[in-house]
């Protein structure tokens, strides 16, 4: 699980104004707070989310790279304490990955057909950290079939050959492969399977000229603070690829209550000056959203024999703006699937109510 230290932050988004940087007045300090807080609840998943992009697709030399952007990595193997990028790994179902870049085009990405008593499942996931859409056994089936991913600014009828379009909210989108393992000698098996999960581009399925490419992105680094004095940098920059289009549109206000404290898309920081009271206040902001990011996590599932058992990862409907459950699902463990899909137990502390604590038996 994942720790985070408190911190504070306000920044000036690129063309936009922090208003607040020296406001005086009680209510202003206030209004800022609030603001504040609920920005942290919103954007912690999409924080966490992008230091797994980070090492998995942006830095080959994160001791973590999967692959570049629009191909498949295919992992024949069970997860270890080594990998660390996400936090509660499957040890049973080797993982394939993909972070699909959808602003020129959409991705066609075509399954084999697989044993009926195999399970696999694709999960597709935006970068709020919505669960969007899925392919596999309980969904479409172990057939054959080739299915789209379009982004949200894409426009264009569904081609022959694809059984089924799924449409992102954000311009990258996070495709995650698992195939069962039975047993260790299983693991060719899965090899075979995992090689015949093929993805290209639209124009290369249909045969036809690629459009021009769009713009190439400059990463940052992934640093700690991204959690704390950066926070409001690290999510103008994630903004960007997030219109509030489509499904999204509902949150045009609360964007728009974003840039008075100085956070808005493809935002670049500006340091700012601030009062002491501004800075006790956005010390107390980030507090209070992390200790509601904790309580909510705590209050996830139920309790069966001292285990939680349930389920916090769901799509944008599931979340209904619940920016706290959304964001204890990213604590608990980016990127789960649906409860459709998977439940996930997990617990704190041993029968005799002593927190679990694996680096005391290393």
């Amino acid at each position: 699980m994942r720790h985070f230290a408190l911190g504070l932050f306000i920044v000036a988004a690129s063309g936009l104004v922090a208003p607040f940087a020296n406001a005086q007045t009680r209510e202003q300090v206030r209004e800022a707070q609030t603001i504040a807080e609920e920005a942290y609840l919103y954007g912690f998943p999409m924080i966490v989310g992008y230091d797994v992009l980070y090492k998995f697709f942006i830095d080959r030399e994160s001791g973590q790279f999967k692959a570049p952007i629009n191909t498949i990595n295919n992992e024949a193997r069970v997860f270890t304490p080594k990998d660390t990028a996400i936090s509660t790994p499957n040890s049973d179902t080797p993982y394939s990955m993909a972070l699909l870049d959808l602003r020129a085009e959409p991705i066609v990405l075509c399954m084999p057909e697989i044993e009926k008593a195999r399970y696999y499942d694709v999960q597709l996931v935006d970068l709020y950290s919505d669960n969007y859409g899925y392919m596999g056994s309980r969904t479409t089936g172990n057939g054959a079939g080739c299915y789209m991913v379009a982004g949200p600014e894409w426009n264009g009828d569904e081609p022959p050959g694809v059984a089924k379009t799924f449409r992102s909210e954000t311009e990258f989108s996070l495709v995650v492969y698992r195939t069962q393992l039975f047993n260790p000698a299983d693991m060719d098996n899965v090899k075979r399977i995992e090689a015949g999960y093929k993805l290209e581009p639209l124009s290369a399925f249909l045969g036809r000229p690629s459009p021009p490419p769009a713009p190439a992105v400059e990463w940052p680094k992934f640093e700690q603070d991204a959690f704390t004095t950066r926070f409001g940098e690290y999510l103008s920059f994630l903004l960007q690829f997030c219109p509030p289009t489509g499904a999204a549109a509902v949150e045009k206000p609360l964007r728009e209550k974003f840039t008075r404290i100085g956070i808005g898309a493809g935002g670049k920081a500006a340091p700012r000056e601030l009062s002491p009271e501004m800075k006790a206040a956005l010390g107390d902001a980030v507090k209070a959203a992390l200790a509601k990011i904790d309580a909510t996590a705590d209050s996830i599932g139920n309790d069966v024999n001292g285990w939680r058992v349930g389920a916090a990862a769901g799509s944008r409907a599931f979340y209904h703006g619940d920016w706290a459950l959304r964001a204890a699902a990213a604590k608990l463990g980016i990127y789960g699937n649906d409860a459709d899909e998977a439940v996930y137990p997990f617990a704190r502390n041993d029968a005799n109510g002593l927190k679990l604590d694996g680096g005391l038996h290393a």
